[in-house]
């Protein structure tokens, strides 16, 4: 509201200021939303913090350059399941858990690779909490929450998480904790991806390259990259955490081989982005932030509001 100038927006401060008077409640306004950062990045989507993908494999058909992955990484064997999980027909069933309740896939992966984690889940009068969890190297690799109702038909859910400097993965399904009812997974996959939600600004370079490290030129070689469903669906400031990535339009030869790499901003919770404090626009933002609060408030002190 505040970058569309004072209007009605005054109008409800005044009143607003009126009541705290007649409350005698002092308002501190919060301001720089550093790790949750969406009203910012509705300002300039690209201004998002980026997680790095490195020399991911496209290959040219019909104009066009899409992922195409050279290592193959699937979900066929698991490296361990709790007992109270049962594995029937390619349906996982879990009922009145009393502890842990989980799936366990090894994976070998290239480091900074992204990838894209689907699966249907169904549940009837489940208590806990499922989720989807990629650990490597003593840490989580994605922190997205996906919600799942007590109970609910079967629904998709999708997450991406980045290999980071990782060879080795251990990709969880499932539940921590004592539960009651039914939980149901099927349909369980992983695949690389490629362009999803590409940052485009100077901190995040997008880089194409031949397999012999010959970097081609955009607007030349191909045309600009830029996923358009980037920070802006459903709206402004909102990230998907999956959708289809984009090719890359070129006039390269058929056949021809890529190596590209670029960042993607990682979500938090339930679509949480942080902007990047180093990038001088982002900063740029947070002041003309800081001048309007006060322009509105004239308040005493102001709140900063980011944790860690």
């Amino acid at each position: 509201c505040l970058s569309r100038g004072l209007g009605d927006v005054y109008k409800r401060q005044v009143r607003v200021k009126q009541i705290a008077r007649e409350l005698h409640i002092e308002i501190v306004p919060a301001e720089f939303p550093i790790g949750y950062s969406n009203d910012v990045l509705s300002q300039d989507p690209n201004l998002a913090e980026g997680l790095p993908v490195k020399d991911t494999p496209f290959v040219v058909h019909g104009g066009e350059a899409r992922c195409q992955p050279d290592v193959r990484v699937e979900l066929n064997k698991l490296a361990f399941k709790d007992d109270v999980v049962r594995v029937e027909a390619g349906v996982a069933t879990v009922r009145d858990n009393p502890e842990n309740a989980r799936l366990v896939y090894k994976l070998m992966v290239p480091e900074f690779r992204g990838y894209h984690v689907s699966v249907q889940i169904q549940t009837r009068n489940y208590t806990g909490d499922p989720q989807i969890v990629p650990l490597a190297g003593g840490r989580t690799l994605n922190y997205q929450s996906i919600h799942v109702k007590r109970t609910q038909d079967w629904l998709r859910y999708d997450i991406v998480f980045d290999s980071l400097d990782n060879n080795e993965v251990l990709l969880y399904f499932g539940d921590w904790g004592a539960a009651k009812g039914t939980l149901q997974w099927k349909d369980w996959r992983i695949e690389e991806v490629g362009l999803l939600n590409v940052l485009r600004r100077s901190g995040t370079p997008c880089v194409v390259k031949a397999e012999d490290g010959k970097q081609y030129v955009e607007q030349k070689d191909y045309q600009r990259i830029e996923d358009p469903r980037m920070g802006n669906v459903p709206y402004a400031g909102e990230y998907e955490a999956w959708h289809d990535p984009p090719p890359i339009k070129t006039n390269l030869p058929e056949g021809t081989r890529l190596r590209v790499s670029w960042y993607y901003p990682p979500i938090v919770y339930d679509g949480q982005v942080a902007g990047c404090i180093s990038d001088p626009k982002f900063k740029d933002l947070l002041a003309d932030q800081s001048r309007r609060m006060k322009q509105l408030w004239g308040a005493n002190g102001d709140m900063m509001s980011f944790a860690e």
